[in-house]
């Protein structure tokens, strides 16, 4: 054979096609490579404790989820940031292992040894112990606290394409909420009334957007889907008069997410007194100073907020400082607030630390309270903590009555939450109800200015007391109806003419929303099926009326109630949601939002994209930036838990 001969096989390689790939083949490789890493994890197992070098790479990834050129902002995929930072965790990993019982010692780079953590060999993979969630989204804990603790249970979220890497969505387990189911579909043929307690409060959606922001998807439970609509300001119809301090206005619009229903939407803009007019305040300052409240966003953030609200305050307002946990005592008797020096030390004076054993912190506060009442005016209660309620009355339905029997003396109390790890949400929700104020969570300084600067009057003016809502529906409008939100707030029917229970309070200028969606008969969008023997009413009925609402309300310093009614009418429709105008479209969009993170069984089908350009089109004028904010937190979530037909 000639050498000619001997290269013609290499030259006709030159010009031959690829083979074609062989699926069998890949498929053996796949699980010869799945059998070999299995055999190693068997003869290597890694310690789930082992949990320091992913914290350390999550917070890089959630640090870089967006890179700033220019101050524009440009998302960066999930998939190329693992790429980029993939070397980075390398070097990382083998500079941070330290020696403990239960790792395998490897020869490192520098001759040394480089320890690799074990994983249990009986572990299942972390997309199994995931619980289902609709959307293949989840939010669930994560153990976030400073001290060493055991390895976090975290959920991880399937995604839609398995080539992409799945990152878990936690949430610190420190913070406590309180569970609730959402509110259930009703058949106005059935159940005709629905009756609530108006809720002021904004604290979730300020948890929420602290969540997201540090990229992280928040609990479930943490969404209340009515204090994330509150927390905006709408063009309502003002108020009249400080005898009818608000009126309600009403709309009927097509639901986003479903075209065969309606939304029934019902606002109040809570009246807002001349300053010639305006209420003195006797302001008690009651300031968790245990140990846990050293930290930047909780006792040092705690005093530029209260700063802010010394502003705010007059020569005839008086202000007192009582502290507990660390170290409990009066800080400052009853000052003029115009003594600021005098107020501003005593709050630079305070530290955080020392035991958290519990003093007589409210009952000392209170005591000044009353001490320093004054006639007429505004007497409260501001209690400020990162969760720490060992206030001093250790039982929990003893402390809300004894702030309820103050309640009734006219002394209210508001609570502000401030920083992450230690929040209980749940007692906080309850002693701010039980008070007669609203529950505030302060993330920020941003925050602390909303709450007590630009919102003061519906912080600690109260307008209207005891405010309840009661719409009867028309079953030969109405088939089927749901509110959306406000489940913690819920009351009988038979309490609505009952003035002796208690409701929620409405602060001077405080915007409130409510959500109905309603099915309208006939439409075909009715999930539950007619009774088979009919139910007894007059399937044809009065259809001049959609539904006829109802408000009760106080007036401060008054125990008789006062009724507004306004009756929904046909001409209160729109055809479009964009003829509705912008407060529909974003307290829709928030709706749908707030639903999506809850991961609720309505509004499905409306993905992020969908949310974030109703929200647009209501962005309105947006003077203060929330809305555009708000914008910010859908692209936020987006990102943390793309939908599945996204991909």
């Amino acid at each position: 054979m000639s050498h000619r001969d001997d290269q013609e096989p290499f030259e006709r390689l030159k010009t031959m096609q690829p083979p074609e790939p062989d699926a069998a083949a890949r498929e053996r490789a796949l699980a010869a490579g799945r059998a070999a890493f299995a055999a190693a994890r068997k003869k290597n197992p890694v310690p789930a404790k082992g949990n320091a070098l992913g914290g350390r790479l999550i917070a890089i990834i959630t640090s870089l989820k967006r890179i700033s050129i220019m101050d524009v902002r440009i998302p960066i995929g999930t998939a190329a940031l693992a790429l980029l930072l993939l070397p980075l965790g390398v070097q990382l990993y083998q500079s941070t292992a330290l020696t403990r019982p239960g790792t395998i010692s490897q020869p490192s780079t520098a001759g040394t040894e480089a320890e690799i953590p074990a994983v249990p060999a009986e572990q299942e993979p972390l997309a199994k112990q995931a619980a289902p969630v609709p959307q293949a989204e989840s939010a669930v804990s994560s153990d976030m606290a400073m001290a060493p603790a055991p390895a976090p249970m975290v959920q991880m979220r399937t995604l839609a394409r398995t080539d992409m890497p799945v990152l878990p969505l936690a949430a610190p387990s420190g913070d406590s909420f309180a569970s609730f189911d959402e509110q259930r579909l009703k058949v106005a043929a059935e159940e005709p009334v629905s009756t609530f307690s108006i809720d002021v409060d904004t604290a979730s959606y300020s948890y929420v957007r602290r969540m997201l922001e540090d990229g992280m998807m928040p609990p479930p439970e943490a969404v209340r889907i009515e204090e994330m609509i509150n927390y905006f300001p709408y063009d309502y119809a003002p108020a009249p008069s400080a005898d009818m301090p608000f009126q309600p206005t009403l709309m009927v619009y097509p639901t986003p997410w479903n075209a065969r229903t309606q939304i029934l939407q019902i606002g109040i803009k809570g009246y807002v007194p001349p300053v010639s007019a305006a209420t003195r305040s006797n302001l008690v300052f009651l300031i968790d100073t245990s140990g846990s409240m050293d930290a930047p966003d909780k006792l040092p953030l705690l005093k530029r907020a209260f700063s802010l609200l010394l502003d705010q305050l007059s020569a005839d307002d008086n202000v007192s400082i009582v502290t507990y946990a660390g170290s409990a005592g009066v800080a400052l008797e009853p000052t003029p607030a115009d003594r600021k020096a005098t107020i501003l030390a005593a709050l630079d004076d305070l530290d955080a630390g020392g035991s958290t054993a519990g003093a007589e912190g409210i009952e000392l506060a209170y005591r000044l309270a009353e001490e320093g009442r004054i006639a007429d005016g505004t007497n409260r209660v501001i209690l400020a903590t990162d969760g720490d309620f060992n206030v001093g009355i250790n039982d929990p339905e003893a402390l809300e009555h004894f702030i309820a029997d103050k309640r009734g003396k006219g002394i209210g109390l508001s609570v502000l939450g401030f920083g992450r790890g230690n929040l209980d949400d749940a007692t906080m929700q309850t002693l701010a109800q039980n008070g007669d104020g609203n529950a505030s969570y302060i993330s920020s300084f941003a925050e602390a200015r909303k709450v007590l600067v630009e919102e003061i009057g519906g912080t600690i003016n109260t307008i209207a007391r005891d405010v309840k809502v009661q719409v009867e529906f028309n079953p030969a409008m109405v088939a089927e109806y749901r509110l959306i939100g406000y489940e913690t707030r819920a009351l009988n029917r038979e309490d609505f003419n009952n003035d002796a229970v208690d409701a929620g309070d409405v602060g001077a200028g405080s915007d409130v929303t409510a959500l109905y969606e309603i099915t309208p008969v006939g439409s075909g969008g009715e999930q539950v099926d007619p009774l088979r023997y009919g139910s007894g009413d007059d399937a044809g009925g009065d259809r001049s009326e959609l539904a006829f609402l109802k408000m009760r309300y106080k007036l401060p310093g008054q125990q008789e109630s006062r009724l507004i009614e306004v009756p929904v009418t046909p001409d209160m429709v729109h055809d479009t949601i964009a003829a509705a105008g912008p407060d529909a479209q974003f307290a829709t969009a928030v709706a749908a939002f707030g639903q999506k993170l809850r991961g609720s069984a309505y509004g499905v089908s409306m993905n992020w994209s969908d949310i974030e350009a109703l929200a647009t089109a209501g962005r309105g004028r947006d003077a203060a930036g929330y809305r555009a904010q708000f914008l910010s937190l859908v692209r936020d979530a987006a990102l943390l838990a793309p939908d599945m037909a996204e991909h």
